[in-house]
């Protein structure tokens, strides 16, 4: 963990809420305004920029303001940082069920001997 400090704290608490993995999952088709992404969602405008305000703080999404358009699009980038780590839990328990399958196995075969 001392690879990712604290980055990975922010995804996952950015990610934590359902109002928040619907607006990336929405910018997981292209980047979309902030009018847009809140039409769907059933808060008011202030509410939901909050949501925008931890997204962008996390790194997932980048804001751009063009005139009186704020548009949003993901960054790619974190969530590569994202797949990283969990490429990294995943071998690690891969490792640990290939040793508890091998104990398992010599388990039986010692228990089959006697």
């Amino acid at each position: 963990m001392a690879k990712y400090p604290g980055m990975l704290d922010d995804v996952f608490a950015a990610l934590a809420d359902p109002s928040r993995r619907a607006v990336v999952q929405r910018l997981g088709s292209g980047p979309a305004s902030v009018g847009e992404l809140a039409e769907s969602a059933p808060i008011t405008l202030p509410s939901f920029m909050k949501h925008i305000r931890v997204l962008e703080a996390s790194g997932l999404i980048r804001t751009v303001k063009t005139g009186r358009v704020r548009r949003c699009e993901l960054d790619r980038e974190r969530f590569g940082l994202v797949e990283d780590w969990l490429s990294e839990q995943r071998r690690i328990w891969e490792g640990r069920t290939d040793r508890l399958e091998q104990f398992l196995t010599e388990t039986k075969e010692s228990t089959d001997e006697s």
